[in-house]
């Protein structure tokens, strides 16, 4: 029974990665809220390790959905060149745009996991950006996006959007939610900004996953490889579905309503961790 229960926690946790990966509310801050209430019984540096590498579920689903816009080869014809060199562009932009995250990463990520995975930080981050999307939204009511799609996207609005991907290193802040902003801020427009979030998301979320594989390290007991596997499974078919909702609704919504969420739910980890 005891092993049924901890397969439901996983499995639970798989869903909350699923869904809130690619909607801009913070899926790290999800699951550090939800380990306050629903506790796996695996190690702390097990753990630690888990909530980042089952992301790798959520990027799976990205690479499945997006594979035709990713994949820079195509079948030679006489006529076409077997290289498709749009890609290769979009994905040496994507290195730009993964410069500044990764250094900050690499000099801060011990420092950020030791003081700043509170409560208190997660429930400002929510809050603070959720002011943000509804006052970006508001003030782009007046504005027509410069950049359209994503092969209008240049060099230097990449290196930008990279700038504020670094945001995303504070627990309840959001990879997706702070790239999205940055985009919005320089004028990209809503599915051009999700969907270079996309691209973005796949060397950052496979080169985080091996960088805490291997803090960890390579050697897994038969229940944490297990755990592992489900919870990237449930991230991977849960994402699918997210994804495809979200480019579905942001070709006729704006993000405010994200927004409203976070500053909800912030107000609401505040008020129980001061009661607690």
């Amino acid at each position: 029974m005891e092993q049924v229960i901890e397969l439901l926690k996983v499995v639970f946790l798989g869903i909350v990665e699923g869904i809130t990966e690619w909607l801009p509310i913070s899926s790290t801050g999800h699951m550090l809220l939800v380990d306050e209430f629903i506790q796996m019984n695996v190690s702390a540096d097990f753990k630690d390790m888990f909530f980042v590498v089952i992301q790798l579920g959520a990027i799976l689903a990205v690479v499945l959905l997006f594979w035709n816009k990713m994949w820079p080869f195509q079948r030679r014809t006489p006529t076409q060149s077997p290289v498709r060199w749009d890609t290769i562009q979009m994905w040496l932009k994507v290195v730009v745009a993964c410069i500044p995250g990764a250094i900050i990463t690499i000099l801060f990520d011990d420092y950020i996991e030791a003081h700043l995975h509170t409560p208190t930080v997660i429930a400002a981050a929510l809050i603070l950006y959720g002011v943000a999307f509804i006052l970006i939204e508001n003030w782009n009511k007046t504005r027509t996006p410069k950049i359209q799609t994503l092969s209008q996207i240049t060099y230097r609005a990449v290196f930008l959007i990279g700038l504020f991907q670094v945001l995303s290193i504070i627990p309840g802040t959001s990879r997706s939610g702070s790239t999205i902003i940055g985009a919005l801020i320089i004028g990209v427009s809503r599915v051009a900004a999700a969907e270079f979030t996309f691209f973005l998301a796949v060397p950052v979320m496979f080169g985080l996953s091996l960088f805490k594989l291997l803090k960890f390290g390579f050697v897994f007991t038969q229940t944490e490889l297990i755990t592992l596997a489900v919870g990237c499974v449930v991230a991977f078919l849960v994402s699918v579905v997210v994804i495809k909702f979200l480019m579905g609704y942001i070709k006729k919504h704006d993000f405010k309503v994200f927004g409203w969420y976070r500053i909800v739910l912030g107000a609401v980890v505040l008020g129980y961790f001061a009661l607690k």
